[in-house]
């Protein structure tokens, strides 16, 4: 399926091996790697292609569903489950509706989804009308070509579930090696760097910034010390925490990011990194908050601009001045089901 700007295989958990490691070993043949090009497998040879969704019934209290995302490496033999895929997400709740773990109303059915990998909390509305999911309409969403149904993601409780804390260092923003640093755990524990502090514009090409070996080294050096700092460990084979490059956006409701997975910058961007640029762009003390104005209590749309258009985040606002936290996020996305078929692996991937 395509989930937003994403694309990848998704499983029920009943279809893979139950114990990790040869639950990855699957995954890492299903989708061909490692190899540059994943030839021998699902995958398209670029990390927003080479995703997976685990889904399951929930056993959680008010929850439909379970989630798990996989990011699997092209080039290495890893598997990381860190982090979510608010992008990939989008497929699930069709997903679940399609395999009969959650009954369509006639109309649109809600999902709540828990996310395994953040312990986080997700509303998803897909349009069923007679009962069946309905995959084309007219919402167009940058980064995709056409339009589909809308699907939407309200985003309930995603601050501070993967450490603990919004700003997992104590402080909203950090010197880093000398350059200021706001790390946060909003939706997807981020490093995010203003791009004027690294020399750069800010709205610079994927290619461009994907050439500058120098930047890029220098960016990595950065994210592992702000890993470290968020708690994290030695993040040196972990996509998280995911560096993020920010500047001005022209007007009070806007912020220009650059999103980088972590090493090669995003074609589009990272739903949960959306929701996390967002929420930083309206806390006071931050990095992004710099570049824009002061958002009082309530919802307040904002525009994360990216190299492929833009994504809006609908953020809600509680209290004033330095106590003010944002409380939900949501925002529109669109999925497509490609194919349903039989996946064939060889069986030593199965043993052990």
């Amino acid at each position: 399926m395509r989930g937003g700007t994403s694309r990848g295989p998704y499983f029920r958990a009943d279809w893979l091996p139950p114990d990790s490691g040869r639950r990855d070993r699957v995954l890492l043949g299903a989708m061909g790697s490692p190899h540059e090009l994943q030839i021998d497998g699902l995958g398209g040879g670029n990390t927003l292609t080479s995703k997976v969704a685990i889904v399951s019934p929930s056993t959680r209290p008010g929850c439909d569903v379970d989630y798990l995302f996989a990011q699997v490496s092209v080039e290495q033999a890893l598997v990381d489950t860190r982090p979510n895929c608010g992008n990939l997400l989008s497929g699930v709740a069709p997903f679940a509706i399609e395999q009969a773990m959650v009954p369509a109303a006639d109309g649109f059915t809600r999902v709540r989804i828990y996310n395994v990998n953040t312990r986080s909390t997700i509303d998803a509305v897909v349009q069923t009308p007679g009962g069946r999911v309905e995959y084309e309409g007219d919402t167009r969403i940058d980064g995709v070509p056409g339009s589909a149904a809308p699907i939407r993601l309200d985003f309930l409780d995603a601050w501070g579930t993967v450490t603990g804390k919004v700003f997992p260092t104590g402080s909203a923003t950090d010197v880093v090696d000398g350059v200021p640093a706001t790390c946060i755990d909003a939706a997807m524990p981020l490093m995010i760097v203003a791009a004027g502090s690294l020399g750069l514009r800010g709205d610079e090409t994927p290619d461009q910034l994907d050439a500058d070996a120098g930047m890029r080294a220098r960016l990595e050096a950065l994210r592992r010390e702000a890993g470290r700092r968020m708690g994290l460990g030695d993040v040196a084979d972990s996509v998280v925490p995911k560096p993020v490059l920010v500047s001005a956006g022209g007007h009070p409701g806007r912020i220009v990011s650059r999103y980088f997975t972590p090493h090669r910058c995003h074609r589009s961007h990272a739903v949960t990194g959306a929701i996390g640029v967002a929420t930083a762009f309206v806390t006071p003390g931050t990095v992004p908050f710099r570049l824009g104005a002061a958002h009082g209590p309530g919802t307040h749309r904002i525009e994360v601009a990216h190299p492929s258009g833009r994504i809006e985040i609908d953020v809600e606002l509680r209290g004033e001045g330095p106590s003010q936290e944002v409380v939900g996020a949501g925002l529109i996305r669109t999925a497509r089901k490609i194919m349903e078929g039989q996946l064939y692996l060889p069986a030593r991937l199965f043993e052990g």
